[in-house]
């Protein structure tokens, strides 16, 4: 046995150890490890065995029983059967492997399973509010009820809605904060390295831009914990008052974050 093969079966081996008796893992199970030379699925790798992430709810036995309200039903890809029409209307294309299931855009995870409430691509929408000016800025952000992080209001696109008034919908639900009649910045459209991801399904979001001239009040509902404007003239000045302030910022949405400020110090 070459070392590398040592290492990946020592890898398996001490994922295993946090499986349940049905085998699967908890939902932060970081997964497998996969180098960065077999994350493409045109990459062989018959070895490779993900580990599996899918919580209690969504677990074929308890979808027989009952369907969460924010959840389909299919306890697998299989049992999707409009996978063109999903395919057609994704904000980042994917592909199929030959048993019909979908493909993370960004190659393998070292998780499979659903911990999302669709198999492939979920639509998100993050607004990014920020207030002031090149002087003094500042974002606001919510305190996450799920893993306690500060972050971007905001959450899925609901069946039938489209991302704009998902915008406006998250962002008024999370934090009171009404900006219906103000047209963001759409800054792009991305696959998001949130911690529920695995092979076969994902997140994507629309994250967009809003710009006041100062602070509006702000008060934390639905799923957030607290709504709380930040100081925002860099990362650093951000995670540096976040880590003050004994709190951690999202790592997913940094990488929007820093989107937002070079739009922002743009000459």
């Amino acid at each position: 046995m070459s070392e590398t093969e040592t290492s990946e079966t020592t890898s398996n081996t001490a994922n295993l150890v946090a499986l349940d008796p049905d085998g699967y893992a908890p939902v932060n199970h970081p997964g497998v490890t996969v180098p960065e030379d077999r994350r493409c699925w045109s990459v062989s790798w018959p070895e490779y065995t993900p580990t599996d992430i899918t919580p209690p709810e969504l677990r074929p036995s308890a979808l027989a029983a009952h369907v969460p309200a924010w959840a389909e039903a299919a306890p697998t890809p299989a049992e999707v059967h409009d996978w063109r029409r999903r395919r057609a209307a994704a904000l980042v294309p994917f592909k199929l492997d030959e048993r019909g299931w979908p493909l993370h855009p960004h190659g393998r995870t070292g998780r499979t399973g659903r911990n999302l409430g669709k198999w492939g691509e979920n639509q998100a929408a993050d607004p990014i509010v920020a207030a002031g000016n090149s002087e003094q800025r500042w974002v606001l952000l919510i305190t996450r009820d799920d893993i306690g992080t500060e972050a971007i209001p905001g959450g899925m696109v609901d069946p039938g809605e489209t991302a704009p008034a998902a915008l406006v919908r998250e962002l008024r639900e999370e934090t009171g904060v009404d900006l219906a009649d103000h047209r963001p910045t759409i800054l792009g459209r991305d696959v998001v390295a949130d911690w529920r991801q695995t092979d076969h399904a994902w997140i994507t979001s629309t994250s967009a831009l809003y710009q006041l001239p100062a602070r509006v009040t702000a008060i934390a509902a639905d799923d957030a914990l607290d709504a709380t404007w930040w100081p925002f003239d860099s990362l650093d000045q951000l995670d540096t008052a976040v880590t003050a302030a004994g709190r951690t910022l999202y790592a997913a949405h940094r990488p929007l974050l820093q989107r937002a400020l070079d739009h922002l110090n743009q000459p």
